[in-house]
């Protein structure tokens, strides 16, 4: 297998306070990992460090020929501001930035590309439609649009079926399930055990520090996930990186 990621005692945070602390591993290319754990455990922290929005306080982040261009990310839809004055159309065509660029025009092949991303989602017809008009569900399936758009190697996705409708989930995993399936990697963080048992094959366990790591199966034990919430209630959140992180 060839590695797309791998963690060298990384450790992420804020203000020199850990959210993330020591974690080794690889991420294999291909791989459909899920990023679980209690409320707090880090996960979304973590997503932002593979993504460069937040440098180490420690340790590294080795991307094996992923380039900037290469990672698509989806956030919490908290962090969406549904206010903002843009349509659905516009919104999907966000997805096309990173290879346009910014005041790049939008040329025959890529309109074809985004109203195939648009209908792919099942949003064909909501074009125009302001996205503070969106439910949450059409909000995500927006999104989901602008990564297809993306075409990205590595998709990291923070709680992508959070507060929406069955439906939509069930539309959206399987557009990750495609993802696999063209032999992308792809990262989500999640809160459906069972959702995760069922359709992620490998699962990382966060507790601010690994608990454990690999076949999903060997990973969600009761054992397991009782020491990553006695693990999360214990952290001190006024901790600061370690001596020798700080040199």
């Amino acid at each position: 297998m060839t590695p797309a990621l791998q963690f060298r005692d990384l450790t992420l945070g804020y203000e020199r306070h850990p959210a993330v602390h020591h974690l080794n591993g690889t991420v294999e290319e291909g791989t459909l990992m899920a990023v679980v754990g209690p409320n707090g455990a880090g996960k979304s922290t973590l997503c932002k460090g593979v993504v460069g929005l937040l440098k180490p306080l420690a340790g590294r982040i080795e991307r094996f020929g992923v380039k900037a261009s290469d990672i698509a990310y989806l956030p919490q839809a908290a962090e969406i501001d549904q206010s903002f004055p843009i349509n659905v159309y516009d919104m999907v065509a966000m997805g096309l930035w990173q290879r346009a660029g910014l005041l790049g025009g939008i040329g025959r092949a890529d309109r074809q590309r985004l109203e195939a991303a648009i209908s792919a989602v099942g949003l064909a017809g909501f074009e125009g439609r302001p996205i503070g008009s969106l439910s949450g569900g059409q909000m995500q399936r927006t999104l989901f649009a602008r990564l297809l758009l993306q075409d990205a190697r590595v998709i990291l996705l923070d709680e992508p079926f959070t507060a929406i409708d069955a439906r939509t989930a069930a539309d959206l995993l399987g557009i990750v399930q495609r993802w696999h399936d063209e032999k992308r990697t792809v990262i989500a963080v999640l809160h459906d055990l069972e959702l995760v048992r069922d359709s992620f094959p490998q699962t990382l366990l966060l507790a601010r520090e690994p608990v454990a790591w690999g076949p999903t199966g060997n990973v969600l034990t009761a054992e397991n996930l009782l020491k990553a919430r006695r693990m999360c209630e214990a952290f001190d959140n006024q901790a600061t990186a370690c001596a020798h992180e700080a040199a």
